[in-house]
């Protein structure tokens, strides 16, 4: 089936792909990826210090950086938190 594919790598994070779990446009799994996503670079590009570089396309989003601090990591954490428990949820989730 489709699946939303997230790629946690040292120095980048890129989650790309629709869950197909409902009709585009009511589909909650791409809508809270979406939202906890974008919730992660604006709390990363706030409040935590570093050098990030978010790149958004329809249905892409990567954010990048080269030095992260304990508090980036922290946000990170918190975010792949979020995506596994939707991913118990619902499913719809690649990790590659």
């Amino acid at each position: 089936g489709i699946m939303i594919q997230v790629m946690v790598r040292e120095n980048e994070i890129f989650v790309k792909g629709h869950a197909g779990f409902a009709p585009p446009g009511r589909d909650l799994v791409c809508a809270a990826v979406s939202a906890l996503t974008l919730t992660l670079a604006e709390s990363l590009n706030a409040l935590a210090e570093g050098d990030f570089k978010t790149v958004m396309d329809t249905g892409n989003i990567s954010v990048r950086w080269q030095r992260i601090n304990d508090k980036g990591k922290a946000i990170i954490d918190a975010w792949f938190l979020g995506i596994c428990l939707l991913n118990q949820e619902y499913g719809c989730i690649t990790y590659v």
